[in-house]
């Protein structure tokens, strides 16, 4: 059994702020995939105030053998009240960045699309000013479910790598490589406004040279931001770490990342795809672009 480092152990966070955060969220039965997925960050995530919501589960119709969410072949039906009980977690969470994510649902025609879109909508309405992350699946490549979701306008479109190519047939068997370069691509021609990101797990098994040719493959499609962590088994029944990778390779990896063109590259073993997503407005700042809704 490969031992876990120095690097990834988590101080216990206070308790606190992270009850009132559940309490929020337990109140408006809510999920979040900080919970769902056991992310390492859930404690300093919930401290700060921030939550990435999951909606159309919790159960997923995908079984990828790294992710700790749960399976359900015929998961439940849509809830048409998910979105306004999100966008009042916004409103009492008075969150300025919102991270909105949701499992597979391959049950629906549409991926889940109309249930993005209503919760974007429902935000904007009770929180105008708050910014919205979608991160989506790859809706079986449907691709007029990812326009009608683009029509919403998020400020940020986030669709995970997850891993190198070689690597695909094993830690997602269900996805595929080019389906999710042309997921980014399209959602930059679609939509030059939005800030397209992407993110990928390491210490699977693949190599330096794999991660930074994927690194050019996302840049090749125009990604903007790029999220770079340590995959981490969730439990004994899920794929095992091959390496623990150290933070000093992380760095390398940030440092190339910004010099081929990545306007942020969020890079370190505790990483995950929302990690400080909250970051973004400051890279609309530094970056901007002409907004397509008033």
């Amino acid at each position: 059994m490969t031992v876990k480092p120095d690097w990834l152990r988590v101080k216990a966070p206070g308790r606190e702020r992270i009850g009132n955060v559940k309490d929020i969220l337990r109140d408006l039965a809510l999920n979040t995939v900080c919970e769902e997925a056991s992310c390492p960050n859930i404690g300093e995530c919930f401290n700060a105030g921030t939550a990435t919501f999951l909606i159309m589960g919790p159960a997923c119709t995908r079984a990828c053998p790294y992710c700790d969410i749960d399976f359900e072949k015929k998961p439940k039906p849509l809830d048409p009240t998910e979105p306004a009980r999100l966008a009042e977690a916004v409103r009492r969470m008075k969150l300025n960045h919102v991270v909105i994510t949701s499992v597979n649902r391959d049950d629906l025609a549409d991926g889940g699309a109309s249930q993005f879109i209503a919760c974007i909508n429902a935000v904007r309405t009770v929180s105008p000013n708050t910014t919205i992350e979608v991160l989506i699946p790859d809706l079986c490549g449907n691709w007029n479910a990812l326009e009608l979701i683009l029509q919403a306008a998020p400020e940020v479109l986030n669709h995970n790598t997850e891993t190198v190519p070689r690597l695909y047939r094993r830690v997602r068997p269900q996805g595929n490589y080019d389906r999710t370069l042309e997921l980014l691509h399209r959602s930059r021609q679609v939509l030059k406004s939005t800030y397209t990101k992407s993110g990928i797990m390491v210490g699977l098994g693949e190599t330096d040279v794999e991660i930074r040719q994927v690194m050019q493959d996302l840049r090749t499609v125009d990604c903007d931001i790029l999220t770079i962590g340590q995959y981490l088994q969730p439990s004994q029944k899920h794929l095992q770490v091959n390496e623990f990778i150290n933070p000093e390779q992380f760095a390398a990896w940030k440092a190339f990342g910004e010099e081929i063109g990545f306007l942020q590259v969020v890079s370190s073993p505790l990483t995950r795809s929302s990690y400080h997503a909250e970051q973004v407005r400051e890279l609309m700042e530094r970056y901007p672009r002409s907004k397509v809704r008033s």
